[in-house]
C-alpha cells in the first residue's frame, strides 16, 4: 500500500458534514451555468448585441469553470478545504449581483467569469471533503449519492430561469443565485468543518508543477482522467449535435427535445444511483468497466438505428438514455479513482482531473462541427468515437494489471 495511502487511511477522521450542505457546494455552480440559457434572446436584445457576443456569457463560464479547478485543488490541500470554499462563495455572491446590475454586456460577460470562478470551489472541494472521510471504494459510493442530487439542480434551472426571465427579465435570475448563493455560504460558514488534516506545505507555484507533474506522471491517474474525459465528451458531444438533429431534421420542437431529455436526466441519475449502491460491493474498477461498456452499447445502439433509417426521437434518446446511465456508473467511479493515487493530494487530483474532464471534453466534442460538413449524424460518430476511446482505456488499465476488476 502506497506510504500516502496508509497515512490517510490511519488519520483520525475529521467531522462529516452534512450531505445537504455539500450537494449545495457542488449544485450552486451548474445551476448557475443552467439557469441562464431560456434568457439568452432577452439578453440578446437588450443589449443589441449579435448571438455570439451573447454566447460569451456560456463560453466564459465553461472555461472560467475548467481554469479554476487547476487551483483550488492545490489551495484546499494547503490551506484546507474550509477557507477556501467559503472564500469561493463569497466570490460567487458578489459576482451574481455584479451580473445582475450590469449596464452593458462587457460588464455582465466579465461578472460572469468571476461567477464561474467563485461556483468552481464548490465543485472541487465538495469532491476532496468526499475523499477526506471516506476510502477509496467508498467514496465512488458517496460521490453517486452526492450526484444523483445535485443533478437536479441544473436539469430544473433551465424550467426556473424560464420562469424568472418572464416575472422579471434576465436580471431576475442573477438576484436569485446572488439571495441562494448568499444562504450556501452561511450554511457553509456555519456547518462546514474542517476535514483536511494533513497539510501539503508547499510553495504554491512550485508546488503547483510538482504535484501536477508527479500525478501526470502516473499511468492509473492518466488511465482514470482519460475515462472521465471521453465519457463527458460523449456526453458534450450529444449536447452538440442533438439539437440539429432533433429540430432540423427530425422536426422536433424545442420543447419536445427538452420533454426528451428528461429520460437522458433520469438515466443519468439511476446510474449514479447504482453507483451509490454498489461501488463498495464491486469495487471502482469493476463499476468503470461496467459503466464505459453500457455507454458504448448506447453509442452504437443509436448510430446503428440511424444507419438504418430508424430516425426517430426514440432511436436517439432511447439509446441516449442508456449512455447517461453508463456515465453514471463511470464518472463518480473515474473521479474517486484518480483522488486515490495520491490521498494526501487529494483536493489537487480532483482540480486537475475536472479541469481535464472538462477540457478534453469539450476540445473532443467542438470537432461535431467539423464533422457535421461531412455528415447530418456528426454527433453520432463523434460519440461512439468517445465512447471507444473510454472502453479502450479501461481495457488497457487490465492489460496493464493495475485496475482492480473484483470486488475489493
Amino acid at each position: 500500500m502506497p506510504e500516502s495511502e496508509n497515512a490517510a487511511r490511519h488519520a483520525p477522521r475529521a467531522r462529516k458534514p452534512s450531505m445537504a450542505i455539500l450537494i449545495a457546494l457542488s449544485a450552486i455552480g451548474p445551476m448557475a451555468l443552467n439557469i441562464f440559457i431560456p434568457s439568452m434572446p432577452g439578453l440578446q436584445a437588450t443589449f443589441a448585441v449579435s448571438y455570439a457576443t451573447a454566447q460569451l456569457t456560456l463560453t466564459l463560464y465553461l472555461i472560467g469553470t475548467a481554469v479554476c479547478q487547476l487551483f483550488y485543488g492545490p489551495l484546499s490541500d494547503r490551506y484546507g478545504r474550509r477557507p477556501v470554499v467559503i472564500a469561493g462563495q463569497g466570490i460567487f455572491v458578489i459576482a451574481s449581483l455584479a451580473a445582475a446590475l450590469a449596464p452593458n454586456i462587457e460588464f455582465l460577460i466579465a461578472a460572469r467569469g468571476l461567477q464561474a470562478v467563485g461556483g468552481a470551489a464548490g465543485i472541487v472541494i465538495s469532491r476532496a471533503i468526499v475523499r477526506d472521510l471516506y476510502g477509496r471504494e467508498e467514496s465512488a459510493s458517496v460521490l453517486g449519492y452526492l450526484t444523483m442530487a445535485w443533478v437536479l439542480a441544473p436539469m430544473l434551472a433551465p424550467t426556473l430561469g424560464g420562469y424568472l426571465d418572464g416575472l422579471g427579465g434576465w436580471a431576475l435570475s442573477f438576484f436569485f443565485l446572488a439571495g441562494a448563493g448568499a444562504l450556501v455560504w452561511l450554511a457553509a460558514m456555519a456547518l462546514l468543518h474542517e476535514t483536511h488534516g494533513a497539510r501539503v506545505e508547499t510553495p504554491i507555484l512550485t508546488g503547483l508543477t510538482a504535484s501536477f507533474g508527479g500525478l501526470l506522471a502516473k499511468p492509473k491517474f492518466v488511465a482514470y482522467t482519460m475515462i472521465l474525459a471521453s465519457s463527458s465528451s460523449v456526453f458534450f458531444s450529444f449536447l452538440a449535435g442533438a439539437p440539429y438533429i432533433s429540430v432540423t431534421l427530425l422536426g422536433l420542437t424545442p420543447l419536445d427535445y427538452g420533454l426528451w431529455f428528461i429520460l437522458v436526466s433520469c438515466g443519468y441519475m439511476a446510474g449514479n444511483g447504482l453507483s451509490g449502491r454498489y461501488s463498495v460491493r464491486f469495487g471502482i474498477d469493476r463499476m468503470i468497466g461496467f459503466g464505459a461498456g453500457v455507454c458504448f452499447a448506447g453509442c452504437a445502439i443509436s448510430l446503428l438505428a440511424f444507419s438504418l433509417g430508424a430516425l426517430s426521437a426514440a432511436a436517439l434518446f432511447l439509446p441516449m438514455t442508456l449512455v447517461a446511465l453508463g456515465n453514471g456508473l463511470t464518472l463518480p467511479n473515474g473521479i474517486a479513482g484518480a483522488m486515490s493515487i495520491d490521498p494526501a493530494r487529494a483536493g489537487t487530483a480532483a482540480g486537475l482531473a475536472g479541469f481535464l474532464q472538462m477540457g478534453l471534453g469539450a476540445l473532443i466534442s467542438q470537432s461535431v462541427g467539423l464533422v457535421q460538413a461531412v455528415t447530418p449524424w456528426a454527433a453520432l460518430y463523434v460519440m461512439l468515437a468517445s465512447a471507444t476511446l473510454g472502453l479502450a482505456m479501461y481495457l488497457w488499465l487490465l492489460a496493464s494489471g493495475v485496475a482492480r476488476p473484483g470486488p475489493p
